[in-house]
């Protein structure tokens, strides 16, 4: 029997949708939703992580940072400026420095909030210009545990297990602020299964301070990545450069499971076509670590890079990565399903 190439297509997404990962002993890479399906629908939206699911993601990302009143909510930054309509429904939240924080607002007040596709706060133009249409649909903030349910809710009834890759959001300046957002994120974690290694969780962030707090201070015993930023150094003070050395990458491996490294981290292009890995892959699994580089986007392709094929063959066929976050989800799994 012959189907139409439209048909073949909607069969292949389907199979592959289906397709399910051994966590912790992953037959294949890893396609992780880098917030949602952010190619397609706004960023860390219910939708966006439905579309991402029935995309055939096997992870989920939850960027998570608090409310006034504790809450955590998932949101990529502690700004709102970028993604809701904050600066028209709440301009007195505004501070010295002109922008608006999730930490200012109590839940009851970020649930009055429109999210929309991120964009230049003093300009208002998106920052991709083809993605979902500003303005356009409603989306809203949504809580971590609203959302441990709704993907929870999935896994139930499609009989899959995708999982979770929630990433603790500038816990220093949350405690500057007076707010230890660590000690309120791992509870509600483990309320809902997910606080062992056999769990289908990554738990990242980009702070070593806190990751090796969290794993000793704070008992936290399920997989962690230590979140490698593509500068020198971070914000917290964290030296990027020094963990990616084989020194630090054995170190790191004494806290964590694995790093997420900027793609910059593993492979460039000093030319046009002309790929060149960095070795990061290569040692980091010499140290026992997983990589998950960050992020896949077709609209935004890394300097020089000639295509979406020249990046994933580079990142999985060439540098050897065991999964990768992607704003494209769709695109990501069909690479992987035809690599051979």
């Amino acid at each position: 029997m012959k189907f139409p190439s439209h048909m073949k297509k909607i069969l292949i997404s389907l199979v592959l949708a289906a397709a399910s990962v051994t966590h912790g002993a992953e037959a294949r890479p890893l396609v992780i939703a880098h917030r949602g399906a952010s190619g397609y629908l706004p960023e860390h939206t219910l939708p966006a992580k439905a579309l991402a699911y029935g995309l055939g993601a096997d992870f989920l990302e939850q960027d998570i940072v608090l409310t006034k009143d504790d809450v955590p909510v998932v949101l990529h930054d502690i700004f709102l400026d970028t993604v809701t309509d904050v600066a028209k429904r709440f301009p007195d939240k505004k501070r010295s420095d002109g922008r608006f924080y999730a930490l200012d607002l109590t839940l009851v007040e970020l649930k009055q909030l429109r999210v929309t596709e991120r964009f230049i706060a003093k300009t208002g133009q998106p920052v991709f210009a083809k993605r979902f249409p500003a303005g356009q649909a409603e989306f809203h903030i949504s809580t971590l545990e609203e959302e441990l349910q709704f993907i929870q809710g999935l896994n139930h009834s499609t009989g899959r297990t995708v999982g979770i890759y929630p990433e603790i959001k500038q816990p220093k300046w949350h405690r500057e602020q007076g707010h230890d957002i660590s000690t309120i994120v791992l509870p509600i974690l483990a309320r809902y299964g997910y606080a062992t290694k056999s769990d289908a969780c990554y738990l990242q962030c980009f702070e070593l301070e806190e990751v090796k707090r969290i794993r000793d201070d704070l008992g936290w015993q399920g997989r962690m990545v230590m979140l490698i930023e593509g500068k020198a150094k971070g914000e917290d003070g964290t030296d990027h450069s020094a963990l990616c050395t084989p020194v630090g990458l054995k170190e790191l491996a004494k806290v964590v499971d694995g790093i997420g490294p900027a793609i910059t981290r593993v492979v460039t292009w000093p030319t046009v076509g002309e790929a060149k890995l960095t070795g990061l892959v290569k040692a980091a699994h010499e140290a026992g670590l997983v990589v998950h580089p960050y992020t896949i986007r077709v609209d935004e392709l890394p300097k020089n890079c000639p295509s979406a094929e020249a990046l994933h063959a580079a990142l999985f066929r060439e540098a050897g990565i065991d999964g990768v976050f992607t704003d494209f989800t769709d695109v990501t799994r069909a690479w992987l399903a035809n690599r051979k």
